[in-house]
Formats: structure tokens, C-alpha cells, sequence
């Protein structure tokens, strides 16, 4: 899964994808595609520590041409059946227009937790919906009462994600059609992160999350510049690397990352690794 995001603000990547400037745009999704990328990530709204929330509207102005750019690039390269597109969103009105314009999956990092529409709603669109563990919000969600886990990682984010789980069942969504994401970087410390790489093996077999897909996203994150001392985020390709390995190692079925076709090869080289 590649990193589109349509936004001025994000940690690392933002003001690069500008969905008003359709060459441009057009451009990068070629180079994500040629890269490797299976899913394109749309993103309208940066979900970095501390952000602050645009609203639906703008959002959707930002999400939408992009959808548009994506789709038609990839029937000029012949792969649309290939490329699918996520809507990176946790609200319910953009989650339904992005995939009535021809998105493909709701990618929520709020697991249906910050708009009660939004779980309804993705059971009424049927398409696959990504749940990620986080607590509180972008806004909150490196407070100390948010990354203490006192009764065990592991165990806490296992019990938070069956909990929304069965609340995309009782809302109507179908199993098969949910992916599970840990939620590295969200309401986690730099150790805690680690950690969730280390034993991501143990966090798949956890009593109720059997046999569900997983999603890990650590590409560029702060944590990696803390361990590696490289503050610029761009910069981050090798740290990165090495938390793709080790994702792919725990069992990862998606990686979401920005450098697409540097991963691709740490990917390659991972499956060939351990999965063969």
C-alpha cells in the first residue's frame, strides 16, 4: 500500500501531493504504481500527532480529484484491475462519497471510534474496511494516559481490537471483508512500538482476531528517527526498511509506505525470507 497524501500538513509528506495539480499528481501515482504499489492510499486529512481536523468538506474537495487521478492513470497503464484505492478517513460522509466515486476500501485509523455513522455506513457501501487500533485521537493520542498500558501491549490492543470487531459485526460488516492494523505510531511510545513489531505474531493469534488480515504502517515514523537519530522524516528509507522486514517477519499481509519501490524489494526480499 502506497502513501497518497492529498495534504499540506502530514508528518512527512505533506504539500508533495497536490490534488489540484492534476500533472503532478498524475506523475507520482505512475511512479507509485511502476514502484510496486497494489493499493493506493488516499489521504485529505494528516492524522500526525497533534493535527488539526479540516473538516468533511475540504476533505472531500482533497480526496476526491485525487480518486479521479488515480483511476484514470490506471486505466492509461491497463493495471485497474490491479491497483486498488483506499480512502484514508474517519468520517462517514467522506467514506461514502470517496467509494461511490470508485474508491475500493475504508481505511479508518479510528476503527469506527470518531464519527458513529461510520461503521453503519461502510456495512451499507460492502466494500473491505482497515480497523487500526488507537485510543482518544490524532489530537490526544500521545497523552501518558493514552500510551500506559498497564495490563500488557499485547494484551490491551488484542482486547481493544476485538471489541471493534464485534462492533463491525453487529453493525452489519461482514468478517471477511475487515482488516486489522495494530496502529503502530498511535497512542504508542517509541518502546511500545517496537514492542508491536517484536511480537505483531502474538497479536495475530489473539483469542478472537484469528485468521483476520493485518495491515502495519510504520513507514517514516517518529520512532524510527528517535532510534536512528535521522530527524528529517524524507530521510528515514533505512529505518524504515528494517521495521517492513520485521513486520513481514510478525506476518504483516499489507505494508503501507511512502518510498514504494525501495519497499517493494524489502518486501520481496522478507517473503522470500520467511514465507516461502
Amino acid at each position: 500500500m502506497s502513501i497518497m497524501n492529498v495534504t499540506p500538513d502530514s508528518f512527512s509528506d505533506g504539500g508533495t501531493h497536490d490534488s489540484n495539480n492534476r500533472a503532478l499528481l498524475a506523475e507520482s501515482v505512475k511512479a507509485h504504481i511502476r514502484g510496486g504499489a497494489s493499493i493506493i492510499d488516499v489521504g485529505g486529512e494528516s492524522t500526525r500527532p497533534h493535527a488539526v481536523p479540516v473538516g468533511a468538506t475540504e476533505e472531500k474537495a482533497r480526496v476526491l480529484p485525487a480518486i479521479e487521478v488515480i483511476k484514470s492513470v490506471a486505466v492509461e497503464l491497463g493495471v485497474q484491475d490491479r491497483v486498488a484505492i483506499s480512502v484514508d478517513t474517519y468520517r462517514a460522509s467522506v467514506a461514502r462519497a470517496a467509494i461511490e466515486a470508485g474508491a475500493d476500501i475504508v481505511n479508518d485509523v479510528s476503527a469506527g471510534t470518531l464519527d458513529a455513522d461510520m461503521l453503519a455506513t461502510v456495512a451499507q457501501l460492502r466494500c473491505p474496511v482497515i480497523l487500526m487500533h488507537m485510543r482518544g485521537s490524532p489530537s490526544n493520542m500521545s497523552d501518558p494516559e493514552l500510551t500506559s498500558y498497564p495490563n500488557g501491549l499485547i494484551e490491551t490492543i488484542g482486547r481493544e481490537l476485538v471489541e471493534r470487531v464485534n462492533a463491525a459485526e453487529a453493525a452489519g460488516i461482514r468478517r471477511w471483508r475487515i482488516i486489522l492494523d495494530p496502529g503502530v505510531g498511535f497512542a504508542k511510545t517509541a518502546a511500545q512500538n517496537l514492542e508491536l513489531l517484536r511480537r505483531l505474531n502474538e497479536l495475530r493469534g489473539f483469542r478472537g482476531l484469528e485468521g483476520l488480515p493485518w495491515l502495519v504502517g510504520s513507514s517514516r515514523k517518529g520512532f524510527i528517527g528517535k532510534i536512528t537519530g535521522v530527524k528529517e522524516a524524507r530521510e528515514r528509507t533505512w529505518g524504515t526498511a528494517a521495521t517492513v522486514a520485521a513486520a513481514v517477519q510478525g506476518g504483516a499481509d499489507i505494508v503501507r509506505v511512502h518510498d514504494v519501490a525501495e519497499m517493494s524489494q524489502v518486501t520481496k526480499m522478507a517473503d522470500a525470507i520467511w514465507r516461502a
